[in-house]
């Protein structure tokens, strides 16, 4: 069961990830956008590790409040769930 729930927060970081560099290509080339509720639904769904690190590494959001301060909060507890439930599973 850990080992899933491993997998999915991994692949749902790697999806927001993604999605944050994709949206930061599409606004400098003024193309169709990803829409910011979906940005915030892949960090809740468990990609907020991804959707914090493609917020920095990709310098995008990060003058959005809600993006700069509700994803770092998002990462802080899905990264403690997580944890936690390793530290339950081993």
């Amino acid at each position: 069961m850990i080992n899933f729930i491993l997998v999915y927060a991994a692949a749902m970081s790697l999806i927001a990830f993604a999605a944050f560099g994709i949206d930061k290509f599409k606004a400098k080339t003024n193309r169709w956008r990803i829409r910011e509720r979906t940005l915030f639904l892949l960090a809740l769904s468990g990609g907020g590790i991804g959707a914090f690190l493609g917020m920095k590494v990709f310098h995008h959001k990060t003058r959005n409040k809600q993006f700069a301060v509700g994803l770092p909060v998002i990462m802080i507890i899905q990264t403690v769930l997580l944890l936690f439930l390793i530290q339950k599973a081993g």
